[in-house]
């Protein structure tokens, strides 16, 4: 017995509407939680310049942190390992930034720059394994986001700041935390109004 594409695409997306129904309550929470960073990360290379690496760092681990509970007893979504890849190295960069904030700015760019890419890459190969779920398009739209950031820091390797370190991370997180917040939200919506 053989499955089409498009049959194998309702499983996944019924799977992972389930998964995000059981869940929405602690996805909508991590979605709050990477957005007040995100914004944290906006506000304070605003103030000083010095110690945003360890700003930084701990703004990564947090964010993975929140990310990770939402992954726990989730093993059979399809996407589980690619998150899991994914947020590890969130932690991975947060704790190198965190144990070593005197590092070269070139090494912290490119840490942000993998960070940004793999992030990104996986959000928008979730987007397109969910498509035509509804708010597919955020998600898509959030790792868009992510390769964007990743994209900023190539053009400026040479002469990266900690300002816009800051501002990436702020921006990166803000739209992954927002994407991720909206789907949970209306998923929970159309769950309360029995839809």
């Amino acid at each position: 017995m053989s499955v089409t594409v498009n049959e194998a695409s309702a499983v996944l997306r019924e799977a992972v509407r389930n998964t995000i129904r059981k869940r929405s309550l602690l996805f909508l929470i991590q979605g709050g939680v990477m957005v007040a960073a995100g914004v944290l990360a906006l506000i304070y290379p605003a103030f000083a310049s010095e110690g945003i690496t360890v700003l930084l760092g701990w703004l990564l681990v947090l964010a993975g942190v929140v990310q990770v509970l939402s992954l726990v007893g989730a093993t059979q979504v399809p996407y589980f390992w690619m998150r899991v890849i994914s947020v590890g190295l969130q932690v991975v960069v947060g704790l190198l930034l965190i144990l070593n904030p005197m590092a070269a700015v070139a090494t912290i760019t490119l840490l942000m720059l993998v960070l940004f890419l793999v992030g990104g890459i996986a959000q928008v190969v979730f987007a397109v394994m969910i498509r035509p779920m509804q708010d597919w398009g955020w998600i898509l739209a959030s790792g868009a986001v992510a390769i964007f950031c990743a994209l900023v820091l190539i053009a400026n390797l040479s002469s990266t700041q900690h300002w816009l370190l800051g501002l990436l991370l702020g921006i990166e997180l803000i739209s992954e935390g927002a994407a991720q917040a909206w789907m949970a939200w209306r998923l929970r919506r159309k769950l309360a109004a029995g839809v």
